[in-house]
């Protein structure tokens, strides 16, 4: 649920510089981009899981699918995210480590989940060939079935949901540095 400046539900309170920030959400959604720009914001380590899977296998992620099949991809997905050590970094994980409830009970033992939301038009308009990206699809499945599909997925596992659409990548991450402090410092004025 995005309740602008305010902590949502579920939040750890007192959010230590140890845990992380897992940011989720569907190809397109910004989580590497914001994850960046969010890890330099609050002086943390930056860590895109995506890659840490292709550095794991030494394969990019559409080789994997293709030669391990779907099924395949998300057995490495869910080992890899499952073993990401918990040291303060701000994570971006791929679209679909949300279908490897080993992996999202780790991750959410580790810090914060964050749900980075755009609606399927906006999705839609950012992605381009979606086999050379690597997206996770179901033979025959269509962009709009996977978002339907994948969004309870991201708002059952989410500690905090940012609505993306129509904001700038600076604006998403004051944003989400402000709703993190909140969640550092409940009683703050401006948290209430």
């Amino acid at each position: 649920m995005s309740v602008g400046s305010r902590r949502a539900p579920g939040v750890k309170a007192g959010l230590s510089g140890k845990e992380n920030v897992v940011l989720i959400g569907m190809p397109g959604a910004g989580k590497s981009t914001v994850g960046v720009v969010l890890a330099k914001n609050l002086g943390r380590r930056f860590l895109d899981s995506d890659l840490v899977i292709q550095e794991k296998t030494g394969r990019l992620l559409h080789e994997i699918i293709s030669e391990e099949g779907l099924e395949g991809f998300l057995a490495i997905e869910n080992e890899v995210n499952g073993s990401l050590p918990q040291n303060g970094s701000v994570v971006a994980t791929g679209g679909s480590v949300i279908y490897g409830a080993e992996a999202m009970e780790h991750l959410k033992k580790t810090g914060a989940v964050v749900y980075l939301k755009l609606s399927f038009a906006e999705i839609e308009s950012r992605l381009g060939d979606l086999k050379k990206r690597g997206v996770a699809l179901k033979e025959g499945q269509t962009l709009r079935e996977l978002y339907e599909e994948r969004v309870p997925l991201y708002e059952k596992y989410a500690d905090l949901t940012v609505e993306c659409g129509g904001k700038s990548i600076r604006a998403i991450v004051e944003e989400l540095s402000g709703r993190l402090s909140c969640a550092e410092d409940r009683e703050a004025e401006n948290c209430k």
